[in-house]
């Protein structure tokens, strides 16, 4: 049961690095361009709408970057066999099992891995 929870660590780390990695790809390219085209307009208005849509894919991204901090630091607590972070994991995987199909299965296997009777001896 060791080697299982070691996986799910890992698995929530790199989860929560690809979704920063995208949060970064939306910011640089939904943002960038929105503030390239806001400079490349004549009219107020236009550069307006620009900034408007650039605004809201800053939000957007923040809000992915904010979501994707949780699993990291739950993968990392796991790593350290810490019972706050067993059961912050358990949280994000209900949370994942809507995200289909990669969620759905991250999500099973860590509560399948967590919820396990010889997993929670591990943890202190």
């Amino acid at each position: 049961m060791e080697q299982h929870i070691k996986i799910v660590a890992i698995l929530h780390i790199v989860v929560g690095i690809l979704f920063l990695v995208g949060a970064l790809a939306i910011f640089v390219f939904g943002a960038g361009a929105a503030f390239i085209g806001a400079g490349a307009t004549d009219t107020t208005e236009e550069r307006n709408a620009a900034l408007m849509g650039g605004t809201c894919v800053t939000v957007v991204a923040a809000v992915v970057a904010l979501m994707s901090l949780p699993s990291i630091i739950a993968g990392f607590g796991l790593q350290r066999r810490k019972n706050w972070a067993r059961i912050l994991t358990i949280i994000l995987s209900v949370l994942n099992i809507l995200n289909f199909p990669l969620g759905t299965a991250l999500g099973g296997y860590s509560l399948w891995v967590l919820l396990n009777d010889q997993s929670k001896s591990y943890f202190v």
